[in-house]
């Protein structure tokens, strides 16, 4: 008798979700914050014969660089630490970190050799990450319930 219970509020629990429209509204954020990284890469130790071949490479280099800076602005960076003790004394110790993550709408500010180094800066405006989020996925809140 109790199984039958169960079973027939469940069915009719089913039911009641059917009884409504839900009118959904998407609402921006605040506030938009921008972030800029910095990429650095040295000119000198570039795997390439020709200098114009290092200076395409070290530019490369620099922005890869800055778009890891951004990455771990954006989602934080995982630390991986241990140590070991032989006798009472420390014997090793090491530390790993790593950031994942994907960086949409980054623009590339500036890009120039300093030095021995090339450098390039990005800019990452969140207004513009929104509107391409808002293409993609599109989080909404509900606007209106009608029940019928």
């Amino acid at each position: 008798m109790r199984y039958l219970i169960v079973v027939l509020l469940l069915v009719l629990s089913g039911c009641a979700s059917q009884d409504r429209y839900i009118q959904w509204e998407t609402q921006a954020p605040e506030s938009f914050p921008k972030l800029t990284a910095i990429g650095y890469a040295p000119l000198a130790t570039q795997p390439a014969k020709e200098a114009s071949q290092r200076v395409l490479m070290a530019m490369q280099a620099s922005k890869i660089a800055a778009y890891r800076e951004l990455a771990e602005q954006v989602y934080g960076q995982q630390l991986s630490a241990s140590s070991s003790v032989k006798d009472w004394m420390l014997s090793d110790d090491s530390i790993q970190a790593s950031v994942s993550g994907v960086i949409r709408g980054a623009k590339v500010v500036k890009s120039y050799p300093v030095g021995e180094h090339y450098v390039t800066e990005l800019e990452l405006d969140f207004q513009q990450v929104w509107a391409l989020y808002q293409q993609q996925h599109r989080p909404q809140t509900v606007k209106e319930v009608t029940y019928f």
